[in-house]
This record gives C-alpha cells, structure tokens and sequence, in this order.
C-alpha cells in the first residue's frame, strides 16, 4: 500500500474499537435496548472493518469497508446490510467530525458527526434528499466508546 493512501485510511483511527449506538429516531424505543458496533483492521491494516448489530427490527444490522478508492486517491465506505442493500459512500474525519456522503440521483444521504472532546463519543445526524438537494433529518445516532 502507498504511503499516501495509508495516511489517509491512518485518518480513520479515531474509530478503532467497540461502541454503543443509539439510535434517536421515530422506530427506536425511548431508552430502549442498545445497538452495537466494532470497527477494526482488516489484514494488512490494508482497510477498516466495520460490524454492527441492532435489536431494532426497524434497523438493519450490516458490515461495511472503509478503503481507499484506488482511481480516486479518497476514501471510501461499502457499505451492506441484512435487508440486501449495498451503497458506496465518500467518507472522511477532518477536524473531529466523521463524514459519509452518498450523493447518487433518486437517493442522496449524509452522515456528519461529531467527536466529543475526549474522542469517546461520537454524536451525528443523518439526513436523506429524495430529489438529490432538497434535504430531510432522518435519524440521529449516537456512539458510545467501550473498549
């Protein structure tokens, strides 16, 4: 792997070990029963792996692949969940905030997230624009570090 693209996936580090998540949306239960997510190496440290299971049967539970896109240079999530979806999603942290950006005709989504300052939680919303501009708050989600 180029030295480049292993300081850009390096960026990702933040992310590295279990969570909580939270989801506060209209199908999530109030104080309801909590999801969980790892996010770890892949061999090589060539790639992020991400897992997570929710007990929300509105939720999926998945696994996604951070890596950098090799025409691009950027980095990328794939993403794949238990419903059979699969999308592709421009990712990044800059600053202390976790970006996901899908911005295809017919279903545009985003993901901005913030570090809180010790870096053990991570509080972001996701937004949906059918028409590909015109966006919607969908649902928030919220991380909780535990290893």
């Amino acid at each position: 792997m180029e030295a480049e693209a292993r300081a850009e996936l390096r960026k990702l580090e933040p992310l590295l070990g279990q969570w909580t998540v939270e989801a506060v949306a209209p199908w999530a239960p109030p104080d309801g029963p909590r999801g969980h997510t790892i996010f770890e190496w892949g061999p090589g440290e060539a790639f992020l792996v991400q897992r997570w299971e929710t007990p929300v049967d509105e939720a999926p539970d998945g696994v996604a692949i951070f890596a950098v896109d090799d025409e691009s240079g950027e980095l990328v999530q794939h993403y794949f969940d238990s419903r059979g979806v699969v999308r592709r999603y421009a990712t990044s942290i800059e600053d202390g905030v976790w970006s996901l950006r899908k911005l295809t005709p017919g279903f545009a989504q985003r993901f901005l997230a913030e570090f809180g300052p010790d870096g053990e939680t991570i509080e972001g919303t996701w937004e949906k624009a059918d028409d590909g501009s015109s966006w919607e708050h969908d649902f928030t989600l919220v991380y909780r570090k535990v290893v």
